[in-house]
């Protein structure tokens, strides 16, 4: 079993800065790439950012320079730092993880629960 579990969401007023945090545990044999979703009401999810474990990074055209996605491979862990927070970034963000367990000789996607994201205006 794989498990993603996310942390550091909350409220946060417009201009505010907050940091998310995604580890993943249990039979992990190797994970390619980790990354950020974010849905926001009435929304389709959508890409905010990833990084391969080489470390190269995407980011949506529309966050460059305020949101910064990183990765500890010793913690199969991802983070994303978000800065100069606005009001229409709020939505749930899930973590995702390309993993290949230890008992299969494939990759497979892996998402997390999510993690509420608000910014008041």
């Amino acid at each position: 079993q794989v498990q993603l579990v996310e942390s550091g969401g909350g409220l946060v007023q417009a201009g505010g800065s907050l940091r998310l945090s995604c580890a993943a545990s249990g039979s992990i044999f190797s994970i390619n790439t980790m990354g950020w979703y974010r849905q926001a009401p009435g929304k389709q999810r959508e890409l905010v950012a990833a990084i391969t474990s080489s470390g190269s990074t995407n980011y949506a055209d529309s966050l460059k320079g305020r949101f910064t996605i990183s990765r500890d491979n010793a913690k199969n862990t991802v983070y994303l730092q978000m800065n100069s927070l606005k009001a229409e970034d709020t939505g749930v963000y899930y973590c995702n993880a390309i993993i290949r367990t230890s008992w299969a000789p494939k990759f497979y996607d892996y998402w997390g629960q999510g993690t509420q994201v608000t910014v008041s205006s």
